[in-house]
């Protein structure tokens, strides 16, 4: 999950069409700081390593209900994390029904199920209900199964063609413009379906995993979320950089990196790939 949280780190000076799209930017500067982003992806992370995760035994009803319960908790940890209105909204009420939402939350917020679950069908099912405790939408369900599985196939090893025909075959997500050509008129906007492509062509075209980093921010829009969510995919298909590792950890506080080890203990107990390609 170090990637998906780098992903946010990056690109959060960039956010609401700050950057000036371009490639060339320095990683990590003063300004760069976690978002909502790592935040959720925490908060869910922390839910799904509570059960036997390898057994794949924990109900849907149980799984949704430590969802909410830690979105809320670690919401209300973070107030000012720079959550979108109605999830705000949701987090400080007493209400935990679903409010229809197809907003990019609920694929930025996923990253830990692609990882934790020794099936495709199984990490499809897991990651809708990551979704739909909040965005039941189903484009928010959509963006959030697509981008576990992308994460899937990527650390098992499944070349970019392959997880490029699974995505249009399997969402109809359109895959077939490049980055130079949704880069020009790209903007900020929160919708799944208008994210979750361009951070699976931000990594089907990035050559390493900074590559898909720079790539993600260059495109702009939501660029927090977007650059989130493609490099968590390129962790799973690169490895992460370990010389990384403190520059993200100095940006998070004490439970946001204990909780962070806690998963990382629990994926590489599960998950026994071993990364082949280079960074």
């Amino acid at each position: 999950m170090y990637g998906a949280i780098m992903g946010d780190i990056v690109g959060s000076r960039f956010e609401f069409d700050r950057g000036d799209k371009t490639k060339e930017f320095r990683l990590f500067t003063e300004e760069s700081e976690f978002t909502d982003d790592t935040v959720m992806s925490i908060a869910v992370a922390e839910a799904l390593i509570k059960h036997d995760v390898g057994d794949s035994s924990a109900s849907e009803e149980v799984i949704k209900y430590d969802i909410i319960q830690n979105m809320k908790r670690w919401g209300r940890k973070y107030p000012d994390a720079g959550y979108g209105n109605n999830f705000s909204r949701w987090i400080f009420s007493a209400d935990s029904e679903p409010y229809g939402s197809y907003g990019n939350g609920s694929a930025m917020r996923v990253s830990s199920v692609g990882w934790l679950y020794d099936s495709l069908d199984k990490t499809r099912e897991v990651a809708r209900w990551t979704a739909e405790v909040t965005h039941n939408h189903p484009e928010g369900i959509k963006g959030a199964e697509a981008t576990a599985s992308v994460i899937y196939l990527a650390r098992n090893g499944y070349d970019k063609e392959y997880i490029r025909d699974y995505v249009v075959r399997e969402f109809a997500y359109d895959l077939s413009r490049n980055c130079d050509e949704i880069r020009p008129t790209y903007h900020h906007v929160e919708s799944c379906q208008e994210t979750v492509p361009e951070a699976i062509t931000a990594f089907l075209e990035g050559q390493s995993f900074i590559d898909v980093v720079r790539t993600a921010v260059s495109l702009g829009g939501d660029c927090d979320t977007l650059t989130c969510i493609a490099t968590a995919m390129a962790e799973a298909y690169y490895g992460f950089p370990n010389e990384l590792i403190p520059e993200i950890e100095k940006r998070l506080d004490n439970d946001l990196k204990s909780a962070l080890w806690r998963f990382d203990k629990v994926r590489n107990s599960v998950c026994k790939t071993e990364f082949k390609r280079n960074v």
